[in-house]
């Protein structure tokens, strides 16, 4: 089945750069969608960048549009996000999701997640 794993959070300062990785098993990941989605204590998880396994276009929410970026690796099934010029307010469990079909924005779309992975960044 398909699993995808969340790998690289950790605690940074304000204006750091870190890059978060998302193995993705269990599929042929040729279509769809890859996203990332960020969820802070009390509130909704909302949107951060995502990803079609075929093409070349990204999406961002408007919070990141500038620092982050998504990229993929299609041979290695690996997903990431660099993250840039973190901010306080980028603090929040960050998950990896898939969509088997054409989901951007609404994480109620996308159809497996992964467990994960938390970032905290201290000013």
């Amino acid at each position: 089945q398909v699993q995808l794993v969340e790998s690289g959070g950790g605690l940074m300062q304000a204006g750091d750069s870190l890059r978060l990785s998302c193995a993705a098993s269990g599929g042929a990941f040729s279509s769809g969608t890859m996203g990332w989605f960020r969820q802070a204590p009390g509130k909704e998880r909302a949107f951060v960048a995502a990803i079609r396994w075929s093409g070349s276009t990204s999406y961002y929410g408007d919070s990141v549009k500038g620092r982050f970026t998504i990229s993929r690796d299609n041979a290695k099934k690996m997903v990431f996000l660099q993250m840039n010029s973190l901010k306080v307010d980028d603090t929040a469990v960050y998950y990896c999701a898939y969509d088997l079909g054409y989901a951007i924005w609404s994480w109620k779309s996308y159809n497996y997640w992964g467990q994960g992975t938390q970032v905290t960044v201290s000013s």
